[in-house]
């Protein structure tokens, strides 16, 4: 069995503040993907990574991003978007985010499988529906939204390669992290409310078409819970949103069809005795390695 899990920390220091390292004692798993670990290396505090084995990417950006994949033993091969971070060309679109710390993907050393960790940008509104004045940010003619489609599009591009070359060397592959993007209606409790809202617009949502819609992906969560709403994984700070489970599932797990069909449970850990790690919540997969599960 292999364990693994996601989660968006919000920062690493606050995380562990919060309950980060309780959370590692009780689940766990045998590998973590982190995101917005937002925290550069000589800052680090003492224990960030529970005893772990860590290949991080903290970007250049102070404060801000970050992603990691813990393991329990040193992997045999990491890979990032920097320059000379990747044995294959890494995607023409996705050069410009090679410095933000936004991916990274590991060849476990213990089990036959490649797993990566992606923070994907936020985003914006497209120019046509900004409105000055119903809006938190100052508009910027769709900047932001063009920047998180140029990403996506390479991201395609790049897993489609990750996930040919771990097959090549006999591994399955996974990607996991905070995609920023509700796929399905059941994945955003107010989904009516939120139909022209950053990270459930319609382009953005055929882009996950796109690359989990065919039979090189699949969702995991979403196949062992095919019925229902979310599970959520990400609510917002303010208002009621938590109490109520007014939430969005916007951190997946998204594996190679033989890797999807072996995983056994799925759950998302909404909180550590009594304290949310962060805005985003853990959201963790049992693996039955070596054959298919029932």
């Amino acid at each position: 069995m292999l364990r693994v899990s996601t989660v968006n920390v919000n920062g690493i220091r606050a995380a562990h503040r919060r309950g980060f390292g309780a959370w590692l004692a009780i689940t766990n798993p045998d590998v973590i993907a982190l995101q917005e670990v937002r925290c550069p290396v000589e800052a680090l505090p003492e224990g960030a990574w529970g005893g772990y084995h860590a290949a991080y990417d903290p970007g250049t950006r102070a404060g801000r991003n970050g992603v990691a994949v813990l393991t329990r033993v040193p992997p045999l091969a990491v890979r990032t978007l920097a320059p000379g971070g990747h044995e294959a060309p890494v995607a023409r679109e996705l050069r410009e985010f090679a410095d933000e710390g936004r991916y990274v993907e590991v060849d476990l050393a213990d089990a036959p499988v490649t797993v990566a960790s992606l923070y994907v940008p936020k985003g914006g509104l497209p120019a046509h529906l900004q409105i000055p004045g119903r809006m938190r940010e100052a508009p910027d003619g769709g900047a932001a939204y063009e920047r998180k489609e140029r990403f996506a599009r390479g991201l395609v591009r790049q897993l489609g390669r990750s996930r040919r070359m771990a097959l090549a060397r006999g591994r399955e592959f996974v990607v996991m992290g905070d995609f920023n993007v509700a796929h399905r209606e059941s994945d955003v409790a107010t989904w009516r409310r939120a139909r022209n809202a950053v990270g459930f617009l319609p382009n953005e949502r055929a882009w996950l078409d796109s690359l989990i819609g065919g039979r090189s992906f699949v969702d995991v969560v979403r196949r062992l819970h095919p019925e229902g709403a979310g599970p959520y994984t990400w609510w917002s700070w303010l208002g009621r949103s938590y109490a109520e489970d007014s939430g969005w599932r916007i951190d997946l797990h998204v594996a190679t069809p033989r890797l999807a069909r072996s995983a056994v449970a799925a759950w998302v850990d909404r909180e550590v005795d009594g304290m949310r790690i962060s805005d985003h919540a853990p959201v963790t997969v049992d693996y039955a390695l070596g054959g298919d599960a029932p």
